[in-house]
């Protein structure tokens, strides 16, 4: 070619075809999809599924030891499954005809008797109880509307709904050993939902806040509130005692949905204070 260097050019049928600018690459053939699949860890033959290489063939004693030493809280809920499911095909049910069996009835049945006898004492109890639900209340909403800091004000918010939905879906009997009061919130008890306690609930939103915010003291003044609150609503029978656990798991999960949803607003530029 009169010494001139051959250049060589790509077939125009094999060059990429521009669309908008960016060029199409051609679809894989049968034989590039299997050398894929062929290539992958997952789908490689040396590391296809064999009884053989199960996980659990190769634990060693040190392994199973390690495990314990090192991780003593997922064995020991692990020993809680097993124990529980031994209770649980075990139990005797509960006759339709009888009241629940309750737990913390039982470990509060002398407190009860006490109380029962004591009239004024309950009626004192309950005003200062329904003192506690203010300051609550107060404390959750004054982070909102003073502050500024909405998102202990949005706790209650979802934590209330659901209760609401749940408390209405499934309405519990009151105990039979129910004390009243007239100083009780709320207002007389005249109706309310037991399950689940939204008195817990609101007072582990508040402490929470109040731990966020460095408070302290204040937190641990609610947290003790807050128990005496339960020993109290046991003794009484104005809640159940799945209604207080229930209560105490509402409010740590609703509290963490709150910080999502805040989270969230300021990642899409807004600001719940805004927005609300």
């Amino acid at each position: 070619m009169n010494g001139a260097t051959a250049r060589l050019r790509s077939s125009p049928n094999k060059r990429p075809t521009p669309t908008n600018g960016v060029h199409k690459q051609p679809p894989d053939s049968p034989d590039m999809i299997r050398k894929k699949f062929s290539s992958s860890s997952i789908f490689a033959k040396n590391s296809r599924f064999h009884v053989s290489n199960a996980h659990f063939l190769k634990w060693t004693a040190g392994d199973v030891y390690g495990t314990a030493r090192n991780h003593p809280v997922p064995c020991a809920f692990a020993a809680c499954v097993l124990f529980f499911m031994a209770v649980e095909y075990t139990l005797n049910m509960v006759p339709s005809t009888a009241p629940p069996f309750d737990l913390g009835f039982v470990a509060t049945a002398a407190l009860h008797r006490s109380l029962a006898a004591k009239p004024d004492l309950n009626t004192l109890l309950a005003g200062l109880n329904t003192v506690f639900v203010a300051m609550q209340t107060a404390y959750i909403i004054g982070t909102f509307v003073i502050e500024g800091r909405p998102r202990a004000t949005l706790s209650a918010l979802f934590m209330f709904t659901c209760r609401g939905i749940l408390g209405y879906v499934t309405q519990l009997p009151v105990p039979q050993e129910f004390l009243g009061s007239g100083a009780d919130f709320p207002v007389g008890n005249v109706s309310f939902f037991l399950f689940y306690s939204g008195h817990v609930a609101a007072s582990v939103i508040a402490s929470l806040d109040m731990k966020r915010m460095q408070r302290w003291e204040l937190s641990y003044t609610f947290d003790v509130l807050n128990i005496l609150q339960v020993i109290r609503l046991l003794t009484t029978r104005g809640h159940y005692t799945i209604d207080l656990a229930v209560g105490v798991g509402a409010g740590i999960l609703f509290d963490s949905l709150a910080g999502k949803y805040e989270h969230n607003m300021k990642e899409d530029g807004l600001s719940c204070d805004e927005t609300m």
